[in-house]
């Protein structure tokens, strides 16, 4: 029986390289995508121009700003990125059903039955990068392995435009990976790589030589066979294809800490209703709202709520967030404000909910009328931006 295919793919600097692509003028300039320097916030993303200078995804725009003053820094538009990823997927699945998302720009295929129609996985993968260059006039960089986890570490070697294929048997699955940084592996974020630099232990082939025992030493019990597993390439993880959102949120970070708590309440009613509308749009009733608060000392706070039924209704999730919010009784300056909603349920089936022995004679009717506006203000709001209708209050 043949072993699986893997196939993972990785859009090059995807949000700079989309606004590259629609202002030619920006080509080979450092470009950053996110906040301005001027402005509190981070870097989402950057072109490789920019990333000569030091700049990273996750940076603070002022930090980006110093390190490149003469870079190009311009917002996100997610639409945009939103629509281009629409179009790749949609190339994907020219190849093969078995396509996961992993995000906007990257997903695992699994081409091990698309073999007697296109070659090998080498073979797809040219035939998949050259779909994407000349109908969308950007680059992927594809890794192809024997299961996910491999796939992904190889998509990430030869950046960008890079196509790297990692070897089939355990032993020169071994040899492959001996030389890598431990940085590389799955689950070893900059804390554990700073903990294993510190034990002197700076590649995987070092992880590879030790027994179990030393490795439950430096990740525990639970931990010590997963990354025996790993450091050996073992992965048994299928592609997904039914995946679904997990939770909805939203945040926003002030220019500086807002001490007027009536902004801060504006800014919490308009990230609900975002949230709002983004649930109808995806057709799920929440069953647990969450507010994040955050000080300028970036001490947080979170606060979650469940409701009885299921709900999809802005003038719930509103009343939600602030009930949510006053409790705390915040009264020093805030620096970010999120809400977000999770435990979804799709519409087909929402939450049930136990009667009332007392209740409004009125409030289907209301509740009617709600659901109404809600339709509402979302087509007005997608035929003329997110602006076109603003709430005054949570009422």
């Amino acid at each position: 029986m043949r072993s699986s295919v893997i196939l993972h793919v990785d859009m090059d600097a995807f949000f700079a390289a989309i606004e590259v692509l629609d202002h030619p003028g920006w080509k080979g300039k450092p470009l950053v995508v996110g906040s301005p320097p001027d402005r509190r916030g981070v870097v989402s993303t950057c072109s490789y121009e920019a990333r000569k200078f030091g700049i990273h995804s996750a940076m603070p725009s002022r930090t980006a700003g110093k390190l490149c003053p003469h870079a190009i820094f311009v917002p996100p538009r997610m639409e945009r990125y939103a629509d281009i990823s629409h179009q790749i997927m949609g190339i994907f699945e020219e190849f093969t059903p078995l396509v996961e998302p992993l995000s906007l720009d990257e997903a695992f295929l699994d081409v091990s039955g698309a073999f007697h129609l296109w070659g090998d996985g080498v073979a797809i993968a040219k035939e998949l990068k050259t779909r994407i260059r000349t109908r969308i006039g950007l680059t992927a960089s594809v890794g192809i392995a024997s299961n996910k986890f491999l796939a992904k570490m190889a998509s990430d070697l030869n950046k960008p435009d890079g196509l790297t294929v990692v070897p089939v048997t355990e032993p020169q699955i071994k040899a492959f990976l001996a030389p890598l940084p431990v940085g590389k592996l799955w689950g070893v974020g900059k804390v554990s790589d700073a903990r294993l630099e510190k034990a002197g232990i700076r590649t995987i082939g070092q992880l590879q030589a030790m027994d179990i025992r030393a490795l439950e030493r430096l990740f525990g019990k639970a931990g010590a066979q997963d990354m025996a597993d790993l450091v050996r390439g073992r992965d048994s993880r299928p592609v997904v294809t039914d995946w679904e959102e997990k939770s909805i949120s939203n945040e926003h970070t002030f220019d500086r800490d807002e001490p007027d708590q009536d902004r801060v309440r504006q800014r919490l009613l308009e990230l609900t209703e975002e949230v709002g509308g983004r649930l109808r749009k995806a057709g799920k009733f929440a069953g647990t709202a969450q507010i994040k608060v955050r000080f300028g000392d970036f001490s947080t706070i979170t606060r979650q709520m469940s409701f009885r039924a299921a709900v999809d209704s802005d003038r719930v999730l509103i009343s939600t967030a602030f009930s949510l919010y006053d409790r705390e009784r915040i009264s020093r300056p805030i620096r970010l404000i999120g809400f977000g909603v999770s435990k979804l349920a799709g519409s087909s089936s929402p939450a049930p909910v136990q009667a009332e022995l007392f209740t409004d004679p009125k409030a289907p009717q209301e509740d009617a009328r709600n659901k109404k506006l809600d339709h509402a203000v979302d087509a007005l709001r997608k035929t003329f931006g997110s602006d076109a209708v603003r709430r005054g209050g949570p009422g």
